[in-house]
């Protein structure tokens, strides 16, 4: 009986194996399928307009007009709006591989522009001499607006920087490490440089060092203040240096230069309002106080 017993364990324990493998093989051919089936593009109707390239959504033309673009932008142009868009800080929707077509587009709108302006003014020639600085004016615009974004962050950032200084300081003074008060900002803070935070500790999450993502922090912003502090951060971490009389010690500078920006914008007003007031309101000064003058003078001497 217990050698029977034994060869019947033995054939179900060989039949449970071979189930097991085909079962396998049937689940890993289902989980291949589903991982091709994500992998491959779905039908254009079941993707949004809004995340459509821009080319694909304005037809053929627009196709056309954003290969224009992609070859009139050198490489080194392309990474200068990289850089520019890192400093915007990479609006949503909006990655280089979008901008460089529009970049085509603004090319033939702005010739159409400047060639209908021209026309309209000038004539044949004035259509001749409107084409060229409108396309270029197109061609240039999304450099600029880009450029624009990224100068009101990087305002942003040094506005708030102090502010930010001063959670972390409190924070590591309370007893927490520098990632957690990191975290702290992160959550609570807002602005551009809450949502740097953000990034810094999902670099980290993923493995980077935090000293590679603090670096690549500095490397995404043009503040001087921003870029001493990270490199104040990563050295003390180096060298073993207690980061929170770092974070006080910058935490102060960082104030003390906000308020002397402070004084230098008063001071700069004085400056800033004179000539509004000899061209505008010393011009109707004038005329109020010298203007019946004038007119008893002409009254006088009037034949």
């Amino acid at each position: 009986m217990v050698l029977l017993a034994g060869l019947g364990s033995l054939a179900g324990a060989v039949v449970v194996l071979v189930l097991t493998f085909l079962g396998g093989d049937r689940n890993r051919a289902d989980v291949t399928q589903a991982l091709a089936a994500l992998r491959s593009p779905g039908p254009a109707e079941s993707v949004a307009p809004r995340d459509r390239p821009l080319g694909e959504r304005l037809g053929a033309l627009g196709q056309h007009l954003g290969r224009i673009g992609g070859a009139l932008t050198p490489a080194a142009a392309i990474a200068r709006l990289q850089r520019q868009l890192d400093y915007a800080g990479n609006p949503a929707g909006w990655p280089v591989q979008r901008v460089v077509p529009l970049k085509g587009i603004g090319l033939a709108a702005g010739a159409v522009a400047g060639g209908l302006s021209g026309l309209l003014f000038g004539g044949a020639e004035g259509a001749l001499f409107g084409t060229l600085p409108g396309a270029a004016a197109g061609f240039l615009l999304p450099d600029l607006l880009v450029y624009n974004l990224g100068l009101k962050r990087q305002q942003e950032l040094l506005l708030s920087l102090p502010d930010v200084l001063d959670t972390l300081v409190i924070s590591v003074e309370a007893g927490l490490g520098f990632d957690a008060a990191m975290a702290q900002v992160a959550q609570h803070g807002k602005g551009p440089m809450a949502r740097e935070m953000v990034r810094v500790l999902r670099e980290m999450q993923i493995g980077a060092a935090r000293g590679q993502a603090l670096r690549a922090l500095a490397a995404r912003t043009t503040v001087a203040e921003l870029r001493t502090f990270v490199t104040a951060v990563v050295q003390s971490g180096d060298l073993g240096v207690p980061i929170a009389g770092v974070l006080r010690e910058h935490a102060r500078e960082m104030r003390l230069r906000r308020r002397q920006r402070a004084e230098e914008l008063a001071q700069k007003v004085p400056i800033k309002i004179l000539f509004p007031v000899l061209f505008c309101l010393f011009p109707s000064l004038f005329v109020v106080i010298l203007g019946p003058g004038v007119l008893q003078i002409m009254d006088a001497f009037a034949p």
